[in-house]
Formats: C-alpha cells, structure tokens, sequence
C-alpha cells in the first residue's frame, strides 16, 4: 500500500542535544502504527515534526498530498475542552475550527458512534474520564480524516473506560482509518498494533510486527521485548 508519510534523516536538537537523531519513518495507508519508547526518548518531538508542529534541523518529510494536515486529525492527551459547554456545543465549535457547518442531527451522530449516545447534552468537564477520550477523538474525527495521530490515548483511565476506547481505536481502524499512536501500555499495543517502532535516544530501534519483533528478538511478550530494548530489567 502507498505511504501517507515518509520521513528520511530527521535531526532536531535542544540546547546542543540531539533529541531527535537520523530517524527513518515511513506511515503506511491503513496501518495503525504504534510507537512506543521511554520516557524523554523523542517520540513527542518526531510526532510534532511529522504533524509539521516543529520543523527538523535536517532531514525531509514527504505527504502523500501537497497539503495534507485537513485530512489529519490529532487527539492530544490532554484536550482543552470549552469550559461549561456540553458535548455537542464542543463537537459543534471543534467542527467551525475545521470549517464545517454540521448540523447537529450529524453531529448526534458522530457521538453516537463513538460512544457517547445520550451524552450530548452533557457539560464536557463533566463527563467520565473515557467519554472524555472518546469526545477528543470524536472531535478529531469531524473532518473524516484519512490519518489519525492519538498522543497515549488511554493513559490514566481506569480499566473499563481503556476498553472502551481501545474498542473504538480498533473500530476506527476496521472502518479504513490509518492511525498512528503512542502508548506505554504493551497490552494496548499488541492489541491494536499493525506495526510496532520503537523510539529510544532519538533513535528508531525496533521496527515490525509484533511477531517479526518478538521471534527477532526472542522475547516471550512485548514487555520482555521492551525491558530488554531499553537495556531495563524485569
């Protein structure tokens, strides 16, 4: 299948280091790609070089269109939602942003699908934790995009409220969506990954299935494969 993004040599430095070091990335058309890393390793900052929220000291990024961030949509971990607006007021501004005129019956309806029947009515800040990841993603999702970045999507929710998102994600997936998301939970990554990188020190160390990675490496599951990529101990 053709590449939506293919990424060659990106170098991004702070304060003399390298955060970002010669990294070769390629988003294949209907893959849901994980990236997974430690902490501070640079995945944050490849992902805002790909969504050209920061831009290389070098290296190129070539989109599969001249002009493709209206058909990218992002869900952040962290989505500032209007302050005492419900569900559908939020979907309704999110959707100006785009700038898209929906009407509300349309609007229902994406709630609807991701979830969040009957919680139109409902002010945003109130909601639960993982309708409150669902109304994110919904809202990224308004423009019908054809690449869809989630920054850790389920970090901080309880078990339930995981499940629920993760059924959504995989959902989206089926329905022909490409998606790229990070996660530190390996559980959520062999159940939703199509292919796996690995980011450490700004550098890709493991890129493949999770079968080609697990047999390449030996390693009984991805926490193991993990562990040992990342020079830590069980």
């Amino acid at each position: 299948m053709p590449a939506l993004i293919e990424a060659s040599g990106l170098v991004k430095s702070y304060a003399g280091r390298k955060v970002v070091n010669g990294i070769h990335l390629c988003v294949e058309e209907g893959e849901a790609l994980a990236i997974i890393g430690p902490n501070g390793a640079g995945k944050s900052t490849t992902l805002d070089l790909l969504l050209g929220l920061r831009k290389p000291d070098r290296g190129h990024i070539r989109y599969w269109i001249e002009d493709p961030f209206p058909h990218i949509g992002v869900q952040l971990q962290s989505t500032p939602f209007f302050a005492g607006f419900n569900a559908l007021e939020n979907m309704r501004m999110f959707a100006a942003f785009y700038g898209l005129r929906l009407s509300d019956k349309t609007l229902i309806a994406s709630l609807d699908r991701c979830g969040l029947s009957g919680a139109a009515k409902i002010d945003a800040g109130k909601l639960s934790g993982g309708q409150q990841k669902r109304l994110s993603i919904a809202m990224s999702m308004l423009h019908s995009p054809k690449l869809l970045f989630l920054d850790e999507p389920t970090a901080a929710l309880d078990p339930r409220a995981r499940m629920e998102v993760r059924g959504l994600i995989r959902s989206l997936a089926d329905a022909g969506t490409s998606i790229l998301f990070t996660s530190h939970d390996m559980e959520e990554v062999s159940k939703l990954a199509t292919r796996i990188v690995m980011i450490d020190n700004g550098q890709i160390t493991a890129n493949g299935t999770a079968e080609q990675l697990l047999e390449q490496h030996r390693a009984a599951s991805l926490e193991e494969l993990y562990l040992e990529l990342t020079g830590e101990s069980l």
